[in-house]
């Protein structure tokens, strides 16, 4: 469904690009409302609103689906909080994410209508779908995102932020999810879906969580 912005259109599939001070992005948000289909990156003056295909969101939302069934089966607490918009004057950045989480700072967050990443902690795990639009690490990285989930047509890659560097650095586990080969698994399951019903592969996906953290736990 294309998005509309003052006369500019943006279709599914594009990314308008607009020349913005920090006080014009901010306009131009509450101009674009909150009820859209549509994403935004703000960095070094520049506002990106794209609006993704459907294949894009159906992995989304699939993707998010295995991670909240993984924090689920480990009985580890969470906070998802989609695509929130989240921004920092101080780094004259701002994103909204495919999907996030907030799960070793759940606690720090859980109840807030808003949120404000001068005081509030930034999310834990992000979701990144990127086939066709540019992915944002930069932006994640200056927010102190711990661990970014990049998802292409090659694949799932999971990155952990280095402090010291401020740049992302692949790892072949997750943090939240260390004993769980997920970069191998999790593509096969997201390709199955798109073929199959929904809840018996996700019923297949919680079974073999359980079947590997019980090979763990022996």
């Amino acid at each position: 469904m294309p998005i509309t912005c003052g006369r500019l259109t943006v279709l599914p599939g594009e990314t308008l690009i607009i020349d913005a001070n920090w006080e014009e992005f901010n306009e131009i948000l509450e101009e674009l409302g909150e009820k859209r289909s549509s994403r935004i990156a703000y960095q070094n003056g520049q506002l990106h609103i794209m609006v993704p295909w459907s294949d894009h969101e159906h992995a989304k939302e699939n993707l998010g689906d295995f991670i909240k069934a993984l924090l689920e089966e480990l009985d580890i607490d969470f906070c998802p909080l989609g695509s929130t918009t989240f921004k920092k004057m101080a780094v004259l950045k701002g994103v909204e994410p495919d999907n996030c989480f907030y799960i070793q700072n759940a606690d720090a967050v859980r109840g807030k209508d808003r949120l404000d990443l001068s005081i509030d902690p930034p999310p834990d795990l992000v979701i990144e779908i990127d086939f066709r639009s540019r992915s944002y690490r930069e932006i994640y990285a200056a927010l102190g995102v711990p661990e970014l989930w990049q998802y292409t047509k090659q694949g799932l890659q999971i990155k952990h932020l280095d402090r010291e560097s401020g740049v992302y650095q692949a790892n072949p586990r997750s943090q939240y999810f260390p004993p769980l080969d997920l970069i191998e698994v999790i593509p096969q399951y997201l390709q199955c879906s798109k073929t199959e019903r929904r809840n018996g592969v996700m019923r297949a996906f919680r079974a073999w969580v359980r079947e590997q953290m019980g090979d763990c736990n022996k």
